[in-house]
């Protein structure tokens, strides 16, 4: 069988491998790697368990649902024989699709049952699964950057701990993430080290691209990237959107639409990924804060990426959203675009109402990213809400944000005991300057 390739975003001729785009995280131009084909399947094909099992979203069927889903994308390479490990060392908790209302009109997908109570530790566990079966006992150590707005650098930082020849380096906004969160980043040690830049999370990122595409960096160190512009972070994510379609399908013989909080857009093109595959999902709608740029796009038809600004939902807080490069290469017209979207955004105001009144109408507390997306859904139109078959994607623990969540509920947030044991641990932290000097200095 032939192996699949994956091109670049900016130049279709520069092509990799999966597990080789894995490695190298961002192509030689500055692109991002997508599948230069697409397989297409008919849902009985995902699996070859009966309908009922292909739908559940319990971490053993996850896993299974993986290798289905992912397999033509590894099929012919090094990484094959290594994916269902990799699935089940991923894929080792449960994504519950819970009905919050009788006719089974609204349900929540909850995402945040893994080891740092967010979304991003399937991709951040699967890639780490993954690098680490890549890679040979004798390579020189591989440095892993990412930049984080919150979240993803504590699944990252987490899933590559104590990992043998593998150094990560995260880098967050100084003051812009919650003390739960900062604790989720700084508290490892070992082959994690933490850096606090004194700028914006859109700041961060241009480091590691730019570190990415640094001469002298790459000289001196292997270097590949945990964020969502890697591929290996991306196509996991895709799972649980095609498990909780499934499901839906399965329950109701209908179609599921979801609502997504959106920030750098990885979240939301893996499930985008996941219809392209021909999963049963019917709309896409994605629910951004105040950091509006795509909303404005998709409703002007100009690109202009800008400042981030801080908000309540910090995790959110992009101004230049990477993932924006492969959803123009999907999609390269803006009513193309506007065809496989909507996009709407929530002020922190809004986001403190939604918190208040969901709790009271379904007992249920969301941190303030999945309340961007409740909102979102309330603004729908009662048609739309009431003949479709509709998942928010809650995509953090509430505990992680209770600084912001208590006061508004008026009780406390029971905190996972993973969360629980950071606060044990002792922090290493560095801070610098956002430049890529600084960030070369410090790595050395």
């Amino acid at each position: 069988m032939t192996a699949m390739q994956f091109s670049s975003t900016r130049n279709p001729a520069l092509v990799a491998g999966f597990a080789e785009a894995l490695e190298k995280g961002l192509a030689p131009d500055g692109g991002l790697y997508i599948p230069s084909e697409w397989p297409a399947f008919a849902s009985e094909q995902l699996t070859g368990q009966s309908g009922a099992e292909a739908a559940r979203t319990s971490a053993g069927a996850l896993a299974k649902l993986a290798v289905s889903m992912l397999k033509p994308f590894a099929a012919g390479d090094r990484l094959e024989p290594h994916l269902p490990a990799v699935a089940a060392e991923a894929m080792s908790f449960d994504a519950p699709l819970v009905p919050l209302d009788s006719p089974g009109r609204l349900s929540v997908l909850e995402l945040f049952h893994g080891p740092t109570a967010a979304f991003k530790d399937f991709g951040a566990r699967f890639l780490a699964a993954s690098l680490a079966r890549l890679r040979a006992p004798d390579a020189p150590a591989l440095t892993i950057l990412v930049a984080t707005s919150g979240d993803t650098g504590g699944a990252v930082a987490a899933a590559f701990h104590e990992r043998p020849g593998i150094e990560v380096a995260v880098l967050y906004p100084k003051g812009l993430v919650t003390p739960t969160q900062e604790r989720q980043l700084t508290c490892w040690g070992g082959n994690v080290r933490s850096f606090a830049v004194r700028g914006t999370f859109d700041e961060c990122q241009r480091m590691v691209k730019e570190a990415m595409l640094d001469r002298e960096l790459r000289e001196r160190r292997a270097l590949s990237s945990a964020n969502s512009i890697n591929l290996g972070r991306l196509l996991p994510q895709a799972v649980y959107f095609g498990a909780a379609s499934l499901a839906i399908r399965q329950a109701y013989g209908e179609p599921a639409s979801f609502v997504i909080p959106a920030g750098n857009l990885g979240n939301a093109l893996a499930c985008i990924w996941a219809r392209k595959l021909g999963l049963p999902i019917a709309d896409i709608v994605l629910a951004h804060n105040a950091n509006r740029v795509v909303p404005d796009f998709l409703r002007t038809g100009a690109w202009q990426p800008r400042p981030s600004v801080a908000t309540l939902a910090s995790a959110m807080d992009v101004g230049n959203p990477s993932n924006l490069e492969r959803l123009r290469a999907l999609y390269p017209q803006i009513d193309q675009l506007r065809g496989a979207v909507a996009a709407d955004t929530v002020d922190d105001e809004q986001i403190r109402e939604r918190i208040r009144t969901d709790f009271r109408r379904f007992g249920r507390v969301w941190c303030p990213h999945t309340a961007t997306a409740a909102e979102v859904y309330g603004r729908l139109p009662l048609e739309r809400r009431s003949t479709g078959r509709w998942v928010l994607v809650a995509t953090a623990h509430p505990a992680k944000f209770r600084e912001i969540v208590e006061p508004l509920i008026g009780r406390a947030v029971s905190m996972p005991d993973s969360l629980a044991r950071l606060f044990e641990r002792p922090v290493f932290c560095t801070e610098i300057a956002p430049t890529l000097d600084a960030l070369r200095s410090a790595l050395a």
